[in-house]
């Protein structure tokens, strides 16, 4: 019987369809993705009211509509679980829990030989307890976490592995997925340059705030580096504030953006590109067995389009 290989993977979200869609063109399971990915997103939506439900409230309820989706006699098929939710009134939410996926006809795996997708609410933190060999997160997480913080800045995820150090962990990123977006840079005309550009160089000689996340706040260090954010103090957004419209407020900010049209109605001005947020494949074992070797090849591969080369 050949072996299963448990992989870590987030329970909703980005990080998670961009999982699945690696695994349906490389593992020809479209439609298992597009289930889970059409499931949990209707399941976001009634979570954020943008939906509601038609029918009584017995059938609405969110056990039932749990049991409806999940299928626990046949691990092929997705399972999901419950989860409170961090909007106002902390609803419960239906999240993915697990699927077991065969790997038939995959070169360099034994008959019988699978993947089972585990969903984590942070996989890196799983891979480093050595709960799990193989995982998925968001690069974010580990600038987060383990990544060391130097004068210079960070400006790959290909340089991740070479700032952690094997004392905090002996989990590495090995590829990305190339769902990529990214920290941006971004300022009010009357703050950023009016010649230059808006960018590190401009940070360097800039004193004063600079509005953040909290939860980035370590990042945004690693990323700019210690010796850039001299003479800067970081401000956050105050709860429940849209981070854009903080931004606006404090006159210059780093955060996510994607189109930037949001940030743009915030009449904020777009600079340099600081940082890529990617999700990212994790190994957190140094002698994988011969069924893990072939996995992690079937998941990395010269056809993702990716922030990363990390030279294996």
């Amino acid at each position: 019987m050949g072996e299963t290989i448990p992989i870590a993977v987030p329970r909703k979200g980005r990080p998670l369809e961009s999982v699945l869609d690696r695994l349906a063109g490389r593992l020809d399971v479209p439609e298992l993705a597009d289930d889970i990915t059409s499931t949990l997103r209707h399941e976001k939506a009634l979570t954020k009211g943008t939906i509601d439900l038609d029918g009584d409230a017995a059938e609405n309820d969110v056990y039932h509509r749990l049991a409806m989706y999940s299928s626990v006699d046949d691990p092929t098929e997705p399972e999901y679980t419950l989860l409170r939710d961090d909007r106002a009134g902390k609803p419960r939410r239906i999240v993915f829990d697990s699927v077991t996926i065969p790997l038939d006809d995959v070169e360099g795996v034994a008959d019988g030989a699978a993947i089972q997708l585990i969903g984590r609410e942070e996989p890196f933190r799983a891979l480093r307890t050595h709960e799990f060999a193989l995982g998925f997160d968001s690069a974010d997480l580990i600038l987060e976490e383990v990544v060391e913080l130097r004068p210079e800045p960070l400006g790959r995820i290909e340089d991740i592995n070479a700032r952690i150090n094997p004392s905090d962990t002996d989990v590495r990123v090995i590829t990305g997925l190339g769902d990529t977006v990214y920290h941006t840079l971004m300022a009010t005309p009357d703050v950023a340059p009016a010649a230059d550009s808006l960018d590190r160089a401009f940070l360097e000689a800039y004193e004063g705030p600079l509005c953040i996340e909290p939860r980035y706040e370590r990042l945004v260090q690693a990323v700019l580096g210690t010796q850039t954010l001299d003479g800067i103090h970081f401000a956050y957004p105050e709860d429940g504030r849209e981070e854009e419209a903080a931004i606006a407020d404090t006159g210059l900010g780093v955060y996510l953006t994607v189109t930037g049209s949001t940030a743009r109605d915030h009449g904020l001005l777009l600079g340099e590109q600081l940082f890529p947020s990617e999700t990212v494949l994790l190994e957190s074992t140094p002698e994988p067995t011969e069924t893990m070797t072939a996995v992690r090849s079937l998941l990395n591969g010269a056809d993702l389009e990716t922030e990363l080369t990390v030279e294996q």
